[in-house]
């Protein structure tokens, strides 16, 4: 039995974190990190007037914080009738806040645990319903999304390993990556997490359709375990 593989692509992962980067940055503002603390342990939304009466704060400084909050995507904005009443004489619908159900995810180095999370969950629940070994459908996911990658990555190959993290750079013929993504997972679960990378790596090649390099495991401290070789 087939069990079906979903997996998110990002378009563009450096303006995606980039974005990350403002918004936690956002909070660094105390007023502006009182006011996400209080929204978000609201169970309903919150109305600036609201806020600023919770929070001791003046209307018109609750509503810059807040509006900039809704402005880095950490708050949702939606307007709805406080009287509970509908058409004419209801009022105006309120602008009330709360909090998004985006994530973000600011990490330096760059790190991609959410992404080996989801190949490994899948590779379980498929290996359960099939009988497949684990590993070997592990393996085939790490391929096939890698693969899926390349294709949408354009014809750069620096450019892609750069967008998602693996900090490339030229070694003499071969191509080193500097960086793991999956760093801590790499070396407390060292075969499976390395495995799974190598088949990526070589999903993307294939993705991109580049015939001069082979991923192979080199693995070397401060730097990824996969080393891109030339091909003779």
């Amino acid at each position: 039995m087939a069990v079906g593989f979903t997996l998110v692509f990002v378009d563009d992962p450096k303006e995606v974190r980039d974005a990350d980067v403002s918004a936690v940055a956002a909070l660094d503002e105390p007023t502006r990190r009182r006011l996400y603390d209080h929204v978000a342990r609201q169970p309903g939304p919150v109305s600036r007037d609201d806020a600023a009466a919770a929070l001791g704060l003046a209307r018109q400084t609750a509503a810059f914080h807040l509006d900039r909050l809704a402005d880095e995507s950490l708050l949702d904005v939606v307007y709805e009738r406080r009287s509970g009443r509908a058409g004419p004489g209801a009022g105006r619908p309120a602008k009330l806040y709360r909090r998004s159900t985006r994530q973000f995810a600011v990490s330096l180095p760059d790190r991609r645990y959410e992404l080996a999370g989801r190949l490994l969950a899948q590779s379980v629940e498929e290996s359960a319903a099939t009988g497949a070994p684990v590993r070997e459908v592990l393996h085939r996911k790490a391929e096939e999304f890698g693969t899926r990658l390349g294709e949408r990555g354009g014809s750069d190959l620096f450019d892609l390993l750069e967008q998602h993290g693996f900090e490339p750079r030229h070694e003499e013929d071969a191509v080193v990556l500097g960086n793991c993504p999956f760093h801590a997972l790499a070396r407390e679960h060292t075969q499976t997490v390395c495995g799974m990378n190598l088949h990526l790596l070589r999903g993307v090649l294939h993705g991109l359709d580049e015939s001069g390099y082979a991923a192979r495991l080199s693995p070397s401290p401060g730097r990824c375990c996969v080393r891109l070789e030339p091909v003779a």
